[in-house]
């Protein structure tokens, strides 16, 4: 039978003892006659009630000798609190010697202790409790004291606790800090947070028998903080090793953001010399801003000091900058130059900034700034991925919007090539738009409107400003002569009419206006036998006008199998789009005619070709533009989903998500009438192939050069519909194998709310890097590809003719499980157009419960290069690791 309740220690008088057993009446611990009542001079009066009364426990009248008190006097020796008590067996209360004993499965609780044991002894006089285990009829330990106050938990043989000083003394006790597991012969706890003992050993591993730990005969830990030890030892698979030893260890249990040194790791390369990578210091400024401060040394005279920063104010903004600067020095072995090494400095400046929408409500700004020498990646060391990024931009946006009437959006630019070198820059791109209004609508219209209140005018403008440079070539002057700008100013007018059963209407009419900064003219020049090209500065403007209607619908099909198929039916859907459309001719005053060739071949140009902002096209339109959508859909049988009456429902499967084209026919043109086809598809098949894929269809002949001829190339027997004069494929696709635990687990790593995009990004290209670090063992295989290809076809530099330029690469990456410990995996490119392999990494990687070996090679790619790493999984522990990696150069 279990005892429970509260017990609020009295200071007794009597000298008797009661052994609280099963089906005895407990009524005679509420009070008893013998309460003294005389005034003493240490102690407080007690009074009697008035009369005596009478009271029922357990369904019997206690006697009129027990009687009730108003107030009591507290001994000294008392404690401060209610201690709540549970006991399955029984409790025994000794009234001579005060001391209470609390049998099988007790329980108590004091402030913010709690103390779970087989048995449990409290005795008054010194305020000490006692805590003892059990064992079971074999003599095993079947249960031992557990100890909890605050965040620290401990399971010890024995416990020994003062209620008065809070300091305690526990045998053979095994509790968890943060991510250690310390086990000590003798624990003595000496206030709440600071802890001694002796005899220690800790280690990250949670198994009862650790796979490794650490000894030492004296430790001490402060919770959350810190834990210190006299002179320390490893053992692994608890065979200690003496002699490889520490004298002093510090271990930092501070699970919040603190202050530190960063430890490097070793590294060798045949170009760079020995080194030291990622050797720092970690400094937190408050909560919301820190800075980390790594530099990589080698021996040859190579550095690199990269400088972090993260800040954050919550549902404000969150952003980081990034500085690296870099001086490469390496071994010169191409033997072209006398020189023994090869310096080269570079710099790359990130910042990313994000504002959160409820600071300020109306407004938004954005920063995502990549800036620096175009030759950075390539001097990157054990970064493929980086290596070969030849393409760098930047963004840094404003916006702001007047309730939904009018937006400002203010944008700076930037993009660099590192194969060509070139940087752009756009500062700044204003646009400003005014959202489509009515201005004949009524504000308090009744019944249906008339036709002219659905006329709605709006309003786009924009600026744009353009600078180019090379930074191997850089100066203020050649900047300012490349100096572009130019604006544009759109007014749209639409009208909405209602809908004519399946068919919409919509009628438009726009006018623009172009501003440029500057005109080109091209010039044969006799004497060199090429074009000249000679730029005006000034201000100089065109404009365009156009009329429109627009007419769309949608067709729907559908092909019902047997009911024997397992297809239940075929959906099509089509939407046709068919446009009229008239401009007049406003540009041809600003096209003129040049001899391009020896031949005397000529060609027409616009004066504002190759500006910031591009020409209106020459030549009067009035045509008809024409396209087709189709969506294709299939119902298949799904045993598994089922009606109310048994009939099986199916599921949807997307065939075909979108293909179709557009293209239109000038009437009023008198050659090239037909406009080029704009074809596209894309669709998803069996769930798992993602297709899209787009092409460019010019339907006129061409000569010998590539020119355009004036006669439709159309001959369906021969299947000769024109000519694609550009194009791409992208298609991509993964597979794996179920889990073991037969639960879908995303493999992607976790995204940070509170990290920004471009962390974002870094982060995935270290997992990349380092593949073996974040295997998920449990997913026994993995397989994903993606393929692309783009060309085009574009005039040759001398006009002569046309040439086509095309790009086509396989990326792949896999992994599979040779046991259920060991997992080997590749990642890769593959350059199609060259037929050559430019980067392959590959790693095998070995699961050993708290620790993990990988190992990474990279046999191809810019750098080639091995690492060997073995080192424990814990976050704590993760400078204690033996690496060793060695870089080889590919040029």
């Amino acid at each position: 039978m279990a005892v429970a309740g509260c017990l609020l220690i009295l200071t007794f008088c009597v000298r008797a003892a009661v052994h609280q057993v099963p089906g005895r009446d407990y009524g005679v611990f509420r009070a008893t006659d013998t309460v003294p009542v005389k005034k003493s001079k240490d102690s407080t009066p007690v009074s009697r009630l008035s009369s005596v009364t009478t009271d029922t426990v357990g369904g019997k009248q206690v006697p009129d000798s027990v009687v009730r008190v108003d107030s009591i006097r507290m001994s000294k020796d008392s404690v401060d609190a209610i201690i709540k008590y549970h006991a399955d067996d029984s409790g025994v209360l000794i009234i001579a010697t005060k001391d209470l004993f609390l049998y099988g499965k007790a329980k108590t609780d004091y402030k913010d202790l709690k103390l779970e044991a087989a048995t449990i002894q409290y005795e008054q006089k010194t305020q000490t409790v006692k805590a003892y285990g059990a064992t079971d009829t074999t003599g095993d330990i079947s249960s031992k004291p557990q100890f909890t106050q605050g965040e620290l938990k401990t399971i010890s043989d024995s416990i020994f606790y003062n209620l008065g000083t809070q300091k305690a003394y526990t045998k053979n006790t095994f509790f968890q800090e943060g991510e250690v597991f310390v086990n000590a012969r003798f624990l003595k706890k000496i206030s709440a947070d600071e802890v001694f003992a002796r005899d220690a050993r800790f280690t990250t591993c949670n198994l009862d028998t650790p796979h490794f730990a650490f000894r030492s005969r004296k430790m001490k830990i402060i919770n959350n903080k810190l834990g210190v030890t006299g002179r320390v030892y490893p053992e692994i698979e608890s065979v200690p090793i003496p002699m490889v030893f520490l004298p002093f260890g510090l271990f930092p249990l501070n699970r919040a953001r603190h202050s530190g040194v960063l430890f490097p790791s070793f590294t060798s390369s045949e170009d760079f010399g020995l080194g030291l990578e990622g050797l720092g210091y970690y400094k937190t400024f408050g909560e919301h801003v820190d800075v980390t401060t790594r530099a990589n040394l080698y021996s040859y005279g190579g550095w690199n000091l990269n400088v972090s920063s993260k800040y954050l104010m919550r549902y404000k903004y969150t952003g980081s900058l990034n500085v690296t600067f870099q001086n490469t020095k390496t071994l010169n072995r191409s033997g072209f130059s006398q020189e023994e090494f090869t310096n080269s400095k570079s710099y790359m400046i990130n910042w990313s900034h994000s504002r959160d929408s409820r600071a300020r409500p109306g407004t938004n700004f954005s920063a995502n700034v990549n800036f620096g020498s175009t030759r950075f990646n390539r001097s990157l060391l054990n970064n493929p991925y980086q290596n070969f990024q030849n393409q760098i931009s930047s963004s840094v946006s404003y916006s702001k919007d007047w309730r939904g009437k009018y937006n400002l959006s203010l944008n700076l630019n930037h993009n660099q090539n590192s194969v060509s070198r070139l940087v752009n820059l756009n500062l700044p791109t204003a646009t400003f738009n005014v959202v489509t209004f009515y201005p004949f609508q009524k504000k308090e219209s009744i019944g249906t409107g008339k036709w002219y209140e659905k006329i709605g005018i709006g309003y786009n403008g924009s600026l744009q400003n353009q600078a180019s440079f090379y930074d191997s070539a850089f100066s203020f002057k050649r900047l300012i002569d490349t100096v572009q700008w130019g604006a544009t100013h759109n007014i749209p007018i639409t009208l909405s009419l209602p809908s004519l059963g399946p068919i919409t209407l919509s009628p438009s009419i726009s006018y623009e206006e172009r501003w440029y900064g500057q005109r080109n003219f091209k010039k044969w020049n006799p004497l060199t036998s090429k074009v000249d090209t000679t730029v005006e500065k000034g201000l100089y403007t065109a404009r365009q006008m156009s009329f429109g209607m627009g007419i769309n619908t949608r067709i729907f099909g559908m092909y019902k199998f047997s009911p024997k198929s397992n297809i239940i039916a075929i959906r099509h859907e089509i939407r046709p789009t068919i446009s009229v459309s008239y401009h007049p001719d406003f540009a041809s005053k600003y096209h003129y005619t040049t001899k391009v060739d020896t031949s005397g071949r000529t060609q027409r140009f616009s004066q504002y070709d190759g500006g910031i902002i591009g020409s209106f096209s020459e030549g009067a339109f009035g045509g008809i533009g024409f396209g087709i959508d189709n969506i294709l859909e299939m119902r298949v049988k799904d045993k598994s989903d089922t009606s109310l009456k048994g009939r099986t429902v199916g599921k949807k499967v997307k065939l075909i998500e979108g293909f179709g084209f557009n293209s239109s026919y000038n009437l009023m043109a008198d050659s090239f009438a037909l406009g080029n086809f704009s074809i596209y598809a894309r669709s998803t098949l069996f769930e798992k192939l993602n297709i899209t894929a787009s092409a460019s269809l010019d339907p006129y002949e061409r000569d010998s050069k590539g020119f355009r001829v004036n006669k439709i190339a159309f001959d369906p027997r021969r299947f000769k519909f024109g000519m694609i004069t550009a194009g791409n494929i992208a298609m991509s696709t993964s597979f794996s194998s179920k889990s073991k635990d037969g639960k879908d687990k995303n493999k992607e790593l976790p995204v940070d709310p509170f990290m920004t995009p471009d962390e974002q990004q870094r982060q995935l290209q270290f997992a990349r890097a380092n593949p073996a670090e974040f295997t998920d063992f449990n997913i026994p295989w993995t397989l994903s590809f993606s393929y692309s290809l783009n060309f085009s076809r574009v005039m040759k530099p001398d006009y002569s003719g046309y040439q086509t330029l095309t790009n086509s690469s396989l990326n792949f990456n896999g992994d599979f499980s040779l046991t259920p410990k060991w997992k080997v995996g590749a990642t890769g490119y593959y350059d199609v157009s060259n037929r050559s392999l430019q980067q392959l990494s590959t790693f095998i990687t070995r699961e050993m419960h708290c620790w993990q070996l990988s190992i990474n090679v990279t046999p191809i790619g810019l750098y080639r290069s091995f690492n060997i790493m073995f080192s424990p999984k814990s976050g704590i522990l993760r400078d204690l690791k033996i690496n060793r990696s060695r870089t080889f150069s590919s040029y």
